[in-house]
């Protein structure tokens, strides 16, 4: 039977945990300016079996909403315990303390984890492509009038007598990979041309609709939203385009989690695989599932569905189809110096879940 509908959240207080031991995973989280949000989604009526899981309340976790939505997770004995953060480094010092057992976050954070030491494995992906560039107003006008995105910049800056200035997530997160990748490699735009802010994503959203940013790196639903709310805003670098099959959000156990509980881990790999299906051949019933989680009555089921179904959104499940543009992401942000010591990515991937997983 469905659990208790996923719009019922259980209100916890702010995640706790012990101090990290690793003093730069702290600082880094720390100046990322990265807290844990407070909503969870509902605990299933009867499980044989306990998993923590943080998640961040985006599109790509999609897979997470609709095996609890659904009922799968409880009919499947497992008692999912979960818990909302803002943004991926939070869950990250979150799994390095021992009060996570998986988290549903993007590929950035979990490499910097492991370059940390945090003992924890990549089992599944999300989506992949999933950042784009949405401009409004003058900047889409620039743009738009330019032989090139380097060009635009500089019509923008001529015109308003100052830099553009790009919202995206926090320094680290895919969505501010994505957007420094596609300066430097793609569209050969100098660093000092344009301002970029970093935030948390409710906060990026509503700076794009009031004007206070001229655009933003980020990912759906805030491509489809502010897009459905304002007529001067359109797609200025596809998803794709920025960064060529980028990796995206991902499914991450810890390593103490996969010795303790290895079956539960499996079984959640084959949910998760069984949700990436449903997601791409049942669009209406997910969006009803997502909005019920991450719209909380600000997004029209009809914008989480065309968001659902937008070129920003590609559901995939086997972690092999972005081994190698991570290899390609850590390379990049070893440039950017948010990684300092490489990590071994084939050693960060556990394929052996989904590949048994697929074989039955």
């Amino acid at each position: 039977m469905p659990q208790t509908p996923p719009s019922q959240f259980i209100d916890s207080d702010r995640p706790t945990a012990p101090e990290v031991s690793r003093r730069e995973l702290l600082l880094g989280a720390a100046a990322l300016g990265i807290a844990a949000a407070t909503a969870s989604l509902p605990l299933p009526a009867f499980a044989a079996t306990g998993l923590r899981v943080g998640y961040i309340p985006i599109i790509p976790m999609t897979q997470l909403y609709v095996l609890t939505g659904e009922g799968w997770a409880a009919d499947a004995g497992l008692a999912l315990q979960t818990t909302s953060f803002q943004s991926g480094p939070a869950m990250i010092q979150a799994l390095a303390s021992g009060t996570l057992d998986v988290a549903y976050v993007g590929i950035g954070p979990a490499m910097i984890a492991r370059s940390k030491g945090v003992k924890l494995k990549v089992v599944a992906a999300n989506v992949i492509d999933q950042v784009a560039l949405i401009g409004r107003g003058p900047l889409v006008k620039a743009m738009a009038g330019a032989a090139s995105p380097a060009e635009g910049v500089k019509a923008f800056r001529a015109a308003n007598g100052r830099r553009p200035k790009i919202g995206s997530l926090p320094a680290g997160s895919v969505p501010d990979t994505v957007l420094r990748y596609w300066m430097a490699e793609i569209a050969r735009i100098p660093s000092e041309d344009i301002e970029i802010v970093g935030m948390g994503e409710q906060p990026l959203q509503q700076a794009l609709l009031t004007g206070a940013i001229d655009g933003a790196s980020i990912l759906e639903p805030i491509l489809t939203l502010v897009q459905s709310r304002l007529q001067d805003a359109a797609i200025i670098a596809k998803a794709g385009s920025m960064f060529p099959k980028q990796p995206g959000a991902v499914l991450v156990v810890t390593e103490d989690a996969i010795a303790r509980n290895r079956d539960a881990v499996a079984e959640l790999v084959k949910l998760h695989i069984r949700a990436t299906a449903f997601a791409k051949s049942n669009p209406d019933r997910t969006a009803e599932l997502v909005t019920d989680i991450i719209g909380k009555g600000l997004v029209e089921r009809d914008v989480m569905r065309a968001a659902l179904t937008s070129d920003a959104t590609t559901f995939v499940d086997d972690p092999r189809v972005i081994l190698d543009s991570t290899k390609q992401m850590q390379a990049f942000q070893q440039t950017l110096a948010q990684i300092t010591e490489p990590v071994d990515v084939d050693a960060l991937f556990d394929f052996t879940f989904h590949d048994a997983a697929k074989r039955k």
